[in-house]
């Protein structure tokens, strides 16, 4: 009988884990704080902006928002970003992407101090996965399997785990951190030969392609884990993964829901990554 590596559990363990260490820091004097800097209304970004508000207060840290023009200038954006960077009561800088135009995310993702980089925008902190150092601040999206297959017991050491997408965003980072775990790697992209004969060879199956419902029972084997990174618009007003799941669900060992799983432990994995960052200030 497949299992289903839902998200819930593992929220649940991580949030009350965080509870306690911002408690401790608390009883040191010391308020775990996020900033949030928005640039513009995109109802995409109020709606996520709102939904970590309401995780940061679940496990009391606090929150301060940076509200900006649309069409802020690059020279103020830059003094924004220099204030709260300065701010030694904002522990962490979450800044929501894409950004207009006239602002370059090449430049900004130099600006915003690696010790208050909570995403991972700072080359510096994906240079620490790079060689093998996960003491620091992680990438959300791979933290966040990488936290799912540890409370599901997946074996990693010796495993075979297939990577498909190659992004600096997940791909790349996330096969590093099961490098780190001693899995054998291999990272797959669309022009990969024979891609579904590489996949279902795998213990390990991770769909990051972007591409809604690619992966079906021709990629899988019945004891194949499948972790599901994508989150994808199904074109009925719901999401959907990279995996086609009602095609694959009965086939497998082990697989992640969309909704319900990767996407839901990413925010912990940000809270995480927020109270690491005060614990070092």
């Amino acid at each position: 009988m497949t299992q289903i590596l839902n998200a819930k559990p593992v929220v649940q363990a991580m949030k009350e884990n965080l509870r306690q260490e911002v408690a401790a820091l608390q009883a040191e004097g010391k308020a775990p704080t996020l900033g949030i800097i928005r640039v513009g209304s995109r109802p995409d970004d109020v709606y996520y902006e709102n939904n970590i508000i309401k995780n940061c207060e679940t496990v009391g840290i606090a929150t301060k928002t940076y509200p900006l023009d649309l069409n802020i200038s690059m020279e103020e954006f830059t003094a924004v970003m220099t204030q709260v960077n300065d701010d030694p009561s904002v522990h962490g800088i979450m800044l929501f992407r894409p950004l207009p135009p006239q602002l370059d995310e090449e430049v900004i993702k130099h600006l915003i101090s690696a010790d208050k980089d909570i995403d991972c925008m700072s080359p510096l902190n994906l240079e620490k996965v790079f060689e093998g150092d996960m003491s620091g601040l992680l990438p959300c999206t791979p933290a966040a399997v990488m936290a799912i297959l540890r409370h599901y017991d997946i074996e990693l050491k010796g495993a075979n785990a297939v990577v498909m997408g190659r992004s600096l965003v997940v791909g790349k980072p996330l096969s590093m951190m099961l490098l780190q775990d001693n899995a054998t790697v291999t990272i797959c992209h669309s022009r990969t030969r024979n891609l579904p004969e590489v996949a279902k060879n795998a213990d390990i199956v991770i769909a990051a392609m972007g591409r809604a419902r690619m992966i079906d029972d021709n990629y899988v084997a019945e004891n194949s884990i499948v972790i599901d990174v994508g989150i994808n618009d199904a074109g009925d007003g719901k999401i959907c993964g990279d995996v086609d799941y009602d095609a694959v669900v009965d086939k497998v060992k082990g697989i992640t829901p969309v909704p319900g799983g990767v996407g839901s432990v990413t925010t912990t994995i940000l809270l995480n990554n927020l109270v690491r960052a005060c614990k070092s200030q």
